[in-house]
């Protein structure tokens, strides 16, 4: 088992100004999310997030940070969510083992100190895509089934960003600290998600690009400044990091899935300021 976490250092939007495309995707890409029997997490410095894969096989996984974090074991001062996009698996939380089917989700309460991954078939292992931010009290351990998300249909087929957004970790339905996060699904002959583009100011977002319409397409993701934004392209499982100040959004030559992950100040789903289009350069 190979366990590695990198750190991303946070920056000001003069610093991207003069990345050229290799220095943006050192700096903001995750390249590899899910690798067979490993953990595989990026600390960012933007907001404290830690967000990565982890993809049992023939044994258990578990996440053991503690020096790393200056506490005596991970979850101590934060919380925890994650999505399973690969096979079905489970997890043991606290002595405690709950079935996880594709899909399902999982909000881990600050203070846990033992959460164990497992794959239910080797050949066909479950991908759990986490996510952890500071906490500051502790609030219920919950399972989040993926028929019980809240899925709330957006876009059109005209604007090509037909699409759905099911919300696992909502302010709306459970308390958190911070965390939140979902599941976005656009539909057949839909490559465009979030746009028009918006930023909020108040709290970072993580975007991890998976379940691509056909072993060839690829999605370009936007970010920086609405009057100068830059771009990376993405394969699949790969995930990027969006400071504050910066728009999101991408397009695809297919349809896509994404999950995203959000961290900050304020947990209003709505707290954004949407960019003109006419401003975007």
């Amino acid at each position: 088992m190979a366990f590695n976490m990198v750190t991303k250092y946070a920056h000001s939007p003069k610093d991207i100004d003069h990345y050229n495309t290799d220095e943006l995707r050192d700096q903001f890409l995750m390249e590899k999310i899910f690798s067979p029997g490993d953990i595989l997490l990026t600390y960012t410095y933007n907001d404290r997030m830690i967000f990565g894969g982890i993809t049992p096989t023939d044994s258990p996984l578990e996440i053991m940070l503690d020096k790393q974090l200056g506490v005596d074991f991970f979850l101590q001062r934060r919380e925890m969510g994650f999505i399973n996009i690969g096979g079905k698996g489970k997890v043991t939380i606290n002595g405690q083992t709950e079935d996880i089917e594709p899909h399902d989700g999982y909000y881990i309460s600050m203070g846990t100190k033992s959460v164990v991954f497992e794959s239910t078939e080797a050949s066909n292992p479950a991908k759990f895509y986490v996510v952890s931010t500071p906490a500051h009290r502790a609030y219920p351990s919950k399972k989040l089934a993926y028929k019980d998300a809240i899925a709330m249909p957006m876009g059109d087929q005209e604007h090509m960003n037909k699409r759905t957004i099911h919300k696992y970790i909502d302010a709306s339905i459970m308390d958190t600290c911070q965390l939140q996060m979902g599941y976005t699904v656009l539909e057949p002959g839909n490559s465009w998600n979030t746009m028009p583009a918006h930023t909020h100011a108040r709290r970072m977002e993580t975007y991890l690009y998976t379940e691509f319409g056909s072993k060839d397409t690829r999605v370009a993701h936007f970010m920086g400044t609405p009057n100068n934004t830059k771009h990376i392209w993405l394969e699949p499982d790969q995930a990027v990091v969006n400071p504050s100040f910066s728009i999101h959004c991408g397009v695809g030559t297919t349809n896509y899935s994404f999950i995203w992950a959000m961290c900050g100040e304020n947990q209003t789903y709505d707290d954004m300021d949407a960019v003109n289009m006419h401003e975007l350069r």
